[in-house]
């Protein structure tokens, strides 16, 4: 929209039902603060300027907040006395002379920016305040907005509703929408003539009215306004994020067998034709190509499986993982910030960090890049076709040239020529009926230790 709009974010309550150490809005949904997901949806609908009033851990719920795209500003809200007074600790953002003011709250991590842009259009229109509600089949506890001929003309509590005004399923969520040339004349209108003393913002609805504005409401999907109080209400905004996002990706054309059990991070990208087994666990900055194939109780994060790729089950991608096309990571294995190249084979055991592996090189059970000294890593790199036999250690840093073959078993310490067979164990000796005598030697002991 050509207009211009300040989102106004309230974030500032101290969350004691959540019994937690840190802010409510900090917490995550898919592996990412609260505060972020409706910076996000503030994004997607256009807006570009964002005030910010926060209270408990204000500096981190303001970095937490500060995504790309929105210039934040935050202010803080040293009093708790209602939605009224909190918007208006953002004063000094409001009165820079803004088209529309939206209202949001930090703890309504599944908002997109539908109802934003809807409450806008309104604005747009002529209306001076716009309030987003949502129906639902248990309005209770609610506040419920009473609609005639078109206009909102109250937004009545419960404990004030009558028994018809109770009927109504079309609620307040606490969202809204104010002309931006009028909001500091109507913000400062508002009173706290109740029994708490406090100023609360579902009075613009009469004081517009009283002006002779005009006031509406917008709909929303009940789901996208659901708020958390709680850990147990945190745990269901969680399923719900979850359950929208995977339909999303297999709507898109990605395979999941078992999707209850599949868990994304906010920004999990899986192409089309791939295919995620049950139980997978994506962290942040997981990126999965076309056609490549996630198998069971495998955990991704900060990793990329390129096209064809097969991992797992039951393997570990760490950040700075990527795997080529046509690679494959077997079960109980680990990779962290290392490259396997296109039809490279890291199988079953095996442990493979800052490392790089050539094309088609086959890595046998057991393998581990040694990288870490006690005090810095180093690199591993492994040659195209190179053979790594099972059970072998590269002691980094260390280079294995393309075609050489690790005898099994072997212990790396130093580089390998291309197409060199390298040996890096001790010889084996045989001694005759020596295990009789070292079993008969243990079985003593034991008694001895029996005995005593």
């Amino acid at each position: 929209m050509s207009r211009s709009c300040l989102a106004v974010i309230l974030a500032a309550g101290d969350s004691t039902r959540m019994k937690s150490s840190m802010s409510k809005v900090l917490h995550p949904v898919a592996s990412r603060p609260m505060i972020a997901h409706v910076m996000a949806a503030v994004a997607s609908a256009g807006m570009t300027d964002a005030a910010l009033v926060v209270g408990r851990d204000a500096e981190r719920v303001a970095k937490a907040g500060s995504i790309d795209g929105i210039s934040v500003q935050a202010f803080t809200q040293t009093e708790r006395l209602g939605t009224g007074h909190a918007v208006l600790a953002a004063r000094e953002a409001i009165a820079k002379g803004y088209d529309d003011i939206l209202v949001a709250y930090g703890d309504v991590p599944l908002i997109t920016a539908t109802p934003f842009a809807a409450a806008r259009e309104k604005l747009a229109e002529g209306a001076d305040i716009v309030v987003i509600g949502f129906h639902t089949a248990n309005p209770t506890g609610y506040g419920r907005l009473l609609v005639k001929d078109g206009e909102l003309v109250a937004i009545r509590e419960e404990k004030d509703a009558t028994d018809e005004e109770r009927k109504v399923t079309w609620c307040n969520s606490g969202l809204m929408a104010i002309n931006g040339a009028k909001a500091l004349s109507l913000l400062d209108s508002i009173g706290n003539n109740n029994a708490k003393g406090e100023y609360y913002l579902t009075d613009l609805v009469e004081i517009a009215r009283a002006a002779g504005g005009k006031v509406v409401a917008v709909d929303a999907p009940e789901e996208e306004l659901t708020g958390c109080n709680n850990r147990a209400e945190l745990a269901y905004i969680e399923s719900l994020w979850q359950k929208r996002r995977r339909h999303e990706l297999m709507i898109s054309g990605v395979s999941m067998i078992a999707p209850e059990t599949v868990f994304l991070a906010y920004d999990t990208e899986i192409g089309q034709d791939a295919l995620i087994e049950p139980n997978v666990v994506f962290g942040p900055g997981a990126k999965i190509d076309s056609g490549a194939v996630i198998h069971a109780f495998s955990h991704i994060e900060g990793a990329h499986v390129a096209a064809g790729a097969s991992v797992g089950p039951f393997a570990r991608l760490r950040p700075g993982a990527d795997l080529s096309e046509g690679s494959k990571v077997g079960n109980f294995c680990e990779v962290k910030n290392a490259k396997v190249g296109e039809g490279a084979k890291v199988n079953h055991l095996t442990y493979v960090g800052d490392a790089v592996v050539g094309a088609h090189a086959n890595l046998g059970a057991g393998t581990i890049t040694c990288n870490y000294d006690g005090v810095n890593k180093h690199e591993t790199r492994i040659g195209e076709n190179a053979f790594v036999g099972s059970n072998s250690s590269l002691v980094a840093p260390v280079s294995i040239g393309d075609g050489a073959y690790i005898a099994s078993g072997s212990v790396i310490t130093e580089d390998v020529p291309a197409n060199a067979l390298a040996f890096g164990r001790a010889r084996q000796e045989t001694k005759p009926d020596r295990a009789a005598v070292i079993r008969e030697r243990a079985l003593a002991l034991k008694k001895s230790r029996q005995k005593s």
